[in-house]
């Protein structure tokens, strides 16, 4: 059981991971919001905004934010990593 449990957290966290470097590659190349590129650009940010949002206002709040790159996605894959280790050895010790 907890085998299983951990893969599905490792998956999910690969998964999210994957979707937030979509994001920043795309975000290099995607211009026109009605070309393919655009469209599948948006739907990237759709789904991962949830996860980038509220690390774009601690940066902001830390005065770490606003300049011209843009921390907030790097910062949402370190705490995805972060908390999937931290399941995982959760699951470990109570399993």
């Amino acid at each position: 059981m907890a085998v299983v449990l951990i893969r599905a957290v490792r998956l999910f966290a690969q998964v999210l991971t994957w979707l937030l470097v979509a994001r920043a590659a795309m975000s290099w190349f995607a211009r026109g919001p009605y070309s393919t590129a655009g469209k599948i650009y948006s739907w990237l940010i759709q789904l991962t905004e949830p996860m980038v949002a509220p690390c774009r206002k601690l940066l902001d709040k830390l005065g770490l934010g606003g300049g011209m790159l843009d921390f907030s996605v790097l910062l949402a894959f370190l705490l995805i990593e972060f908390l999937a280790a931290l399941i995982v050895r959760l699951i470990l010790l109570f399993a």
